[in-house]
């Protein structure tokens, strides 16, 4: 039997990781010129330009066993659980154990077997080509918030809802229904509104704009809590995250500072609450915790007051 297979990787839900670059270009003494993703050591004028982030990848579905009955693993670097769906692209004289298409919950690491393929006739030529996605976060379909949030700001400091739940300039979809922004300039500095573990970190995109091609390109921060929901803290400053994707974090904790980066019309923090449902991340309704101790759900003009975690102020 000739078994051949094409591995393929479709377009996944949450972004993955860049690497920030730059380019020095300067001149020696003697005005030759140099070039360098290095920051270089020289009391000559030095040009720095910021490159693109390169992508980098998290997750891979990795081919293991005999090449007449190959099985797959799933290699999860998200320091986190993810759900992974995986089925035929185009297959001829196969058959898969468990049968495909099959959603997986992979834990972080390196996963057991998944899955078998074997050829349902050995003397005939056999073929296949798999595609698989995955979404950060185990399944949550029936997910409801029973915790609240302090507003992700530092003690004392108040700033306004400028868009909250339902939002009609941007909070439309799934994923943001349940957001809420709040305006403040570039270089605030922004909590974490309750504790977990730092999933993915975004750190590299300098730009913004109103076109959709920024959807994509915001700087931002997802912490993953014990309950399984995350938290997305979007619009932050270029190279100004203070955590790392596998660190735990507690609630009321300095984690980046705000900018305008990515779909933006101006200054903001994004802050949204979400869930894995049926492949795909939705967010949820949550409430903050106001500086009179009393939980509100945040809506447009709200004030919003950073508080410090103490006896009564109760961090999750």
């Amino acid at each position: 039997m000739r078994l051949q297979c094409l591995l393929l990787i479709l377009l996944l839900p949450l972004s993955t990781t860049g690497f920030a670059k730059k380019l020095y270009k300067y001149q020696d003494k003697q005005g030759r010129w140099y070039f360098s993703d290095k920051a270089p050591v020289t009391e000559q004028p030095v040009e720095v330009r910021q490159l693109k982030p390169v992508r980098k990848q998290r997750v891979w579905l990795e081919k293991t066993g005999s090449a007449n009955s190959p099985g797959f693993l799933i290699i999860n670097q998200y320091p986190g659980p993810i759900e992974v769906a995986v089925d035929w692209r185009d297959h001829h004289n196969l058959s898969a154990t468990p049968q495909l298409p099959h959603r997986f919950v992979v834990e972080p690491g390196r996963s057991d077997n998944l899955f078998t393929i074997t050829a349902d006739d050995q003397a005939a030529e056999s073929r296949f080509t798999l595609e698989y996605r995955y979404v950060v976060g185990r399944p949550l379909p029936d997910y409801a918030s029973r915790v609240h949030y302090l507003p992700p700001l530092a003690p004392g400091r108040r700033f306004q809802v400028s868009q909250g739940f339902g939002g009609e300039f941007s909070h439309h979809d799934p994923q943001n229904q349940y957001a809420v922004d709040i305006m403040m300039p570039v270089g605030t500095p922004v909590h974490a509104a309750r504790a977990g573990i730092v999933l993915e970190v975004e750190d590299d995109f300098y730009a913004s704009g109103m076109q959709q091609a920024f959807a994509s390109k915001a700087n931002s921060i997802w912490i993953l809590h014990e309950d399984g929901s995350m938290a997305v803290y979007a619009h932050l400053a270029l190279e100004k995250a203070q955590v790392q994707p596998g660190l735990q974090v507690k609630a009321g904790e300095l984690i980046a500072y705000s900018g305008n980066t990515g779909f933006s019309s101006g200054p903001h923090l994004h802050f949204a609450v979400q869930v894995n449902r049926g492949m795909r991340l939705e967010s949820v309704p949550f409430q903050f915790m106001g500086a009179n101790r009393l939980l509100f759900e945040p809506r447009q003009g709200d004030w919003l007051e950073g508080l410090t975690c103490g006896l009564d102020v109760k961090c999750n």
